[in-house]
């Protein structure tokens, strides 16, 4: 490890990457340190407290904390993907956008710069909305968020926040251009595990203080280093179907007869599904935020963390978005009709609409099992932290609730700092990036991190 991390800079043009993807790092986390005008910090806080469990948690989560403490990057990279994932389903529906995404390098650049102009406009929208809400809402308290509310705030307040989700995604194009990694990806990393020092100064409290116990202490990082293991085990998984092609003579040359595979990944989704669906899930409680009626504030509790219903919804949701986002980026036909039209099949299947169906038929085999494994990832800290209460079931929750045991009830009262969405990000996004600076190394007859074989990302 150490000498790898030696070769990292002793190569010129790959320390030069290195070093850039860091320092664009350090400058976003400077800018995330600057407040946005006219806002008071200590009302803003207050009632950020009571947002846990609803979708403005969730975006604070992709906005690096930046939301809840309402910065000149508040809105985070999450208009920019909303924006790509728009982009993506406009592309099924229309023919425009399909074309496009099959011109090569000279579409994708065209998707790219609508997605930037989507993301001006998601932008605008959404930053108008929070000025908005801003200026209406209290903390739990009573205190006043915004003390000079009007069209002034309003106009300030748009032109922030837009100007500073675009300054993100110009930070994270220009590492993805010119440093290590994904940009985009490695800007939510950094916002997620800049939290890290501060869980750990938690953890180190509570020792002291004597709320967690050295096995308590012990239990929890196990778990972690157990959920990490399964996410790289699987994220590295794959189903490889064997692809033949045929041998083709053009003039005196002979091309083809050649054997590869077909790789499918287990998680093909990725991280997405888990975005839509628990966008979806709190909607609920985050109505309750705003419309303080008595049924919306009861339907909503059903919601409420831990909950059966919210438990049985968020895995349904989980499964459901894993399909329906897989069957958008992945056509089998298309990929039947590329084989075929290079001369290659797979042996056994006849080539066409039954090479198609042979393939759709392993790619739903394999979604299920990964959108069995988000749902667990996603539950898993949770269900550690509060349990399933069952005694709120009609008819048989008292009943379950006196037999079951206590940690499946009430939970084993461990904090996960960092929630199942997020361990897969940060794990995935250092699983790329590791991929990259070992290609660079190999590329260069250097040796990588792994001597015996090589880092695969989710993509390898």
């Amino acid at each position: 490890m150490l000498d790898s991390i030696k070769n990292i800079f002793s190569i010129p043009d790959l320390r030069r990457r290195v070093l850039f993807t860091l320092f664009i790092l350090a400058v976003y986390r400077i800018g995330a340190q600057i407040p946005n005008p006219g806002i008071s910090a200590a009302a803003l806080a207050e009632f950020w407290e009571a947002q846990k469990g609803t979708i403005f948690g969730f975006i604070d989560l992709f906005s690096g904390r930046n939301m809840s403490r309402m910065t000149i990057f508040a809105l985070g990279i999450m208009p920019y993907i909303s924006s790509s994932i728009i982009l993506q389903l406009l592309q099924v529906v229309w023919p425009y956008l399909e074309r496009l995404s099959k011109e090569g390098e000279l579409g994708r650049k065209k998707i790219t710069q609508y997605t930037r102009y989507g993301t001006l406009i998601i932008c605008i929208i959404q930053s108008s909305a929070i000025a908005m809400l801003l200026e209406s809402l209290r903390s739990p308290g009573g205190a006043v968020i915004v003390p000079n509310p009007g069209i002034g705030f309003k106009l300030l307040t748009v032109l922030t926040l837009t100007t500073g989700t675009v300054f993100i995604m110009w930070l994270g194009e220009q590492i993805s251009e010119r440093g290590i990694g994904n940009g985009i990806s490695l800007i939510i990393f950094a916002g997620i595990v800049v939290d890290f020092p501060r869980a750990m100064q938690s953890v180190v409290s509570q020792i002291r203080t004597g709320d967690m116990g050295p096995l308590k202490l012990i239990f929890i990082i196990a778990v972690m280093i157990a959920v990490c293991a399964v996410i790289v085990f699987v994220e590295r998984g794959q189903r490889r179907i064997p692809v033949s092609y045929a041998k083709r003579v053009v003039g005196r040359k002979i091309y083809g007869g050649q054997s590869t595979h077909l790789p499918l990944r287990v998680n093909t989704g990725g991280v997405i599904p888990i975005i839509f669906a628990a966008s979806v899930i709190t909607i609920p409680s985050t109505m309750a935020q705003m419309i303080k009626v008595p049924v919306i504030q009861n339907i909503a509790q059903q919601f409420g963390m831990g909950m059966p219903l919210y438990v049985l919804l968020y895995i349904t949701a989980i499964i459901f978005f894993t399909y329906f986002y897989v069957s958008i980026i992945f056509n089998p036909s298309d990929v039947a009709d590329n084989l075929r039209k290079y001369g290659g099949f797979i042996p056994g299947i006849r080539p066409g609409k039954n090479t198609s169906d042979y393939i759709d038929g392993v790619l739903s085999r394999l979604t299920l099992v990964g959108a069995l494994y988000l749902a667990a990832v996603a539950t898993m800290p949770e269900f550690m932290m509060t349990g399933i209460r069952v005694q709120n079931l009609p008819l048989i929750g008292s009943f379950l609730d006196q037999n079951l045991p206590q940690w499946f009830t009430q939970g084993a009262g461990i904090d996960f700092y960092f929630g199942g969405t997020s361990i897969l990000i940060v794990v995935g996004v250092a699983m790329d990036t590791l991929q990259q600076v070992e290609a660079q190394l190999v590329m260069r007859h250097y040796d990588g991190f792994m001597r015996r074989g090589r880092i695969r990302g989710r993509r390898g």
